[in-house]
Order: structure tokens, then C-alpha cells, then sequence
């Protein structure tokens, strides 16, 4: 079988050799998206792969599948899968996999590492110190997390973990999910409620939701935090998303903060934030089209404000989660070889 992986490393390249020997292998560093297409199929001399391995800088339209004629099995090593187009898969009856879970606790301790940094300041006093010179903590007050609320929005695996560390900080906890687990709920000594009443009770708000597009048959995810509820927020409270970018209306966003509605805004993600990766490569490359320029520029409007911390899609990033993701990963790969099925197909309808 011959198989692709894009955005790897070497460590990883040689890591998967191991675990799938006798197989033919292609590895790249390199993302593989409509805009860069023809510059990766350059460094590949035959197209025909029987699988892709991908990460979520890739993004896998039409035109990418349509370059491998004898695709039979994507998988993205990653929990997230906005980033595929479905439609293009069904139409070539293409198999999928993913990894439902390897940073159930990686991202929930990155939450804690931005909640933590909004709450006392860390970085403003650093920064402070560093490119100031200044040994002095007038003005960087902060407050305590214990007996505070917090706002799980999602309590799949995690928004569970999530959970579990803020009852180690001592919080008070509320949560919103679609399919509440009352189980869980009754373990940890907390309550369901509705997105509204989480948004103007909590002190800090935590997305955990996977990102589904508003379709006809249902409002999905996208901007579930948008102009029509954001100003229901709790004054002050901290938001936090380490989720996905359009899970937050950009728009919205910007102006709650700027009206100090919001007291803080802490995320590993963006809207648009495969533009903001590369600017100069999308302005000669890139393609306008689907794109919102207007949230490009309020993204670095976000980014230079005194109480926002933004990383760059950083929190699964750890050598323990990675090490996860790639068991999983070839894992999914090595079933289909041996049953036509990977052990952890994407969830599409």
C-alpha cells in the first residue's frame, strides 16, 4: 500500500515506518491544500496513493482529492475535521479516519495555562519586565479562580477533563452540551443549563465544541458565540477557545471586548487563521474567494490588544499527545489494510 503524510516531521516519518512496515511511503513537512497543490505534486513523482494521512493545515477540497486518482482512505490525524469536504469524498467512496481523542488533558491544561494568564496577568507582567525593565506590579491586580464559575460549553472528552481541573481549583461549575451526561454531572457536583444561562452566569467561559457549518437541517456550531448573545455575557468574564476560530463570531468579539463587555479572551484559534499562518503566501498565491478579509484585519486588531492572548493552534502540542495521535493515526491506517475499515471513521451523516 502506498501512503502519503503531509505536515510531518522526521521523527514522526520514521515512527510510522515502523509501525507499518512493507508498506510505500511519501512524507512532507509540507501542508496540502487547492493553493498548493501543484508546487507539493512537484516533489511527487506518481500520484497514485491508496491513502493520505493529513493534518489540520491541510485542507482537502475537490481538487485535491481529484489529484489522486487511486485514493481509497484519507485520515486526518487530528479531532477536528472542518477542514475536509465531504461531499468530494462521498462522490469517490473514499474511507476516512480520525483521532477522536489524544489530548484530553493536553487541551485542558493549555485552557488553564490561558485562564490562568488572563486572570493574574502573566503575561502583561513579563512583558513588563522584560521589555520595560520595570520591577513593579501597580496595575496588574488579578483575581482568584476558587469560588468562581466557570462555563463549560461542550463536555465531550475535553470539556470533561476541563471540568475535572477546575473543581481542583476549586470553581463552581456550569455546562451546556446538546446530549448532557447527568452521570458525569452527578460525579463531579455539577449542573447542566441553558447556553444563556451559562453565558450570564460564568465568570469564565471555556468552548470545547467541535465545529459543524449551519446546514438546513440544523444551526451546527458556527458562531455559536455571535452579536445576538455575546452581550449576555457576565461584564467582565473571561472567554476562552481553544475549540475552533468560527465557533466565535470575529465580529462580535471585537466589539465586546473593545466595549468592555468582555474582561479577557484567551484562544489557540481563529477565523481565517490558515491566512493569518502565512499572509505573504496567501497575497500571491491564495485565492479571495470564500475567504472574509474583513475578519483577517480584525484578527490582528485582536492580537495587539492589552487583554487578549492568542497562540498559534498550539494546545494538542506535546510529545505525549503527539505520540497519541500517531498511534491512533496508523492505527486507523492498519485496520484498513487488514479489513477494508478503519477502526475510527469520521462521523458524517
Amino acid at each position: 500500500m502506498r501512503i502519503a503524510f503531509f505536515e510531518i516531521e522526521q521523527w514522526e516519518a520514521d515512527y510510522v515506518k515502523e509501525k507499518l512496515p512493507g508498506n510505500g511511503f511519501f512524507f512532507t513537512e509540507k501542508k496540502i491544500d487547492k493553493d498548493n497543490l501543484d508546487e507539493v505534486l512537484q516533489q511527487v513523482q506518481d500520484r497514485n496513493f491508496d491513502a493520505i494521512s493529513i493534518f489540520v493545515g491541510s485542507e482537502i477540497k475537490k481538487e485535491v482529492i481529484d489529484a489522486f486518482p487511486n485514493l481509497k482512505l484519507l485520515t486526518t490525524r487530528s479531532t477536528g475535521f472542518d477542514h475536509i469536504d465531504f461531499e468530494a469524498i462521498r462522490q469517490k467512496n473514499i474511507k476516512t479516519g480520525y483521532v477522536p481523542g489524544y489530548g484530553d488533558n493536553t487541551v485542558a491544561e493549555f485552557t488553564f495555562a490561558l485562564i490562568l494568564n488572563l486572570s493574574r496577568k502573566i503575561f502583561v507582567a513579563y512583558d513588563r519586565i522584560k521589555e520595560k525593565g520595570l520591577f513593579d506590579f501597580k496595575g496588574l491586580r488579578g483575581f482568584d479562580l476558587k469560588g468562581k464559575t466557570i462555563g463549560v460549553v461542550g463536555t465531550g472528552r475535553i470539556g470533561k477533563y476541563t471540568v475535572a481541573i477546575a473543581k481542583g481549583f476549586g470553581m463552581n461549575v456550569l455546562a451546556f452540551d446538546s446530549y448532557p451526561d447527568e452521570k458525569f454531572a452527578a460525579e463531579k457536583g455539577f449542573k447542566y443549563v441553558s447556553l444563556d444561562e451559562l453565558l450570564e452566569n460564568s465568570d469564565v467561559i471555556s468552548l470545547h465544541v467541535p465545529y459543524f457549518p449551519s446546514t438546513s437541517s440544523g444551526q451546527g456550531t458556527h458562531h455559536l458565540i455571535n452579536s445576538n448573545n455575546i452581550n449576555k455575557i457576565k461584564k467582565g468574564a473571561l472567554l476562552i477557545n481553544t475549540a475552533r476560530g468560527a465557533i466565535v463570531e470575529t465580529d462580535a468579539l471585537v466589539k465586546a471586548l473593545n466595549e468592555g463587555r468582555l474582561g479577557g479572551y484567551g484562544a489557540d484559534v481563529l477565523e481565517e487563521e490558515g491566512i493569518i499562518k502565512d499572509e505573504r503566501q496567501f497575497l500571491i498565491y491564495g485565492n479571495l474567494e470564500g475567504h472574509n478579509l474583513k475578519t483577517v484585519l480584525e484578527n490582528h486588531v485582536l492580537i495587539d490588544m492589552p487583554n487578549v492572548i492568542i497562540t498559534p493552534h498550539n494546545a494538542f502540542n506535546t510529545t505525549e499527545a503527539l505520540q497519541r495521535i500517531l498511534d491512533t493515526d496508523t492505527e486507523n491506517i492498519k485496520n484498513f489494510i487488514e479489513k477494508g475499515e478503519t477502526k475510527f471513521p469520521i462521523p458524517i451523516s
